[in-house]
């Protein structure tokens, strides 16, 4: 697989390509460091994915990857950042990001981009634990929901939010698989959403 590699840091680039090179089946195609370059670098090399950081001055690595994901919806961005914000987490999800990890957990890169390129998202252990405090802190009774999605519509989007597979929100629901990914794919485009990341991060942001 390709990779670009974009951090503000030169020596934490640097120090990156060094870890993933010793991957036979990873190629770093080039290195930037800033979100400008993002832009500049995706466009010039067009790599499997951007491995990016997120706080950069001038332009963040937010900043940066939704400008990429509305010009390349195909993108796929890895966020590599030593911050665990809520924000930066929610942000990340929303405009489409394929993973979050935190660089202090660098042995974990190399699986990671294995494992987004097989089209998996990838979070790590303290970015799930962040994300998931969402879901306890959010408000006691029913939220308000849109009109035009249905009351089993919201069970279903609530079990994504979860973080269950179709299996399992099949057997909760008494639905067969098939049936659940038909109301998915319904959500999806009702709410104008890319995957269930994304309907998740709209669960959070919009009816808790």
């Amino acid at each position: 697989m390709k990779v670009l590699i974009i951090d503000d840091d030169p020596l934490v680039a640097l120090s990156l390509k060094t870890i993933l090179d010793n991957n036979e089946d990873i190629e770093i195609t080039a290195i930037g460091n800033s979100g400008k370059e993002a832009l500049e670098l995706y466009e010039a090399c067009q790599p499997d994915i951007l491995l990016m950081d997120i706080r950069m001055e001038h332009m963040t690595g937010l900043e940066a990857g939704e400008l990429l994901l509305k010009k390349f919806p195909d993108c796929r961005i890895l966020f590599l950042t030593t911050f665990s914000d809520e924000e930066y987490i929610v942000k990340a999800l929303h405009i489409g990001a394929k993973g979050y990890i935190l660089k202090q957990a660098f042995e974990s890169i190399a699986p990671a981009l294995r494992a987004v390129m097989q089209g998996q998202t990838v979070f790590d252990g303290q970015v799930i634990t962040k994300f998931s405090s969402l879901m306890q802190n959010k408000n006691s009774g029913r939220p308000s929901l849109p009109p035009q999605i249905t009351d089993k519509e919201f069970q279903l989007i609530e079990l994504v939010a979860k973080g269950l597979n179709n299996r399992e929100i099949a057997d909760t629901l008494f639905l067969s698989e098939g049936t659940v990914r038909n109301y998915l794919s319904t959500i999806l485009d009702k709410l104008e959403l890319r995957d269930r990341t994304q309907l998740a991060v709209y669960y959070y942001m919009n009816l808790n």
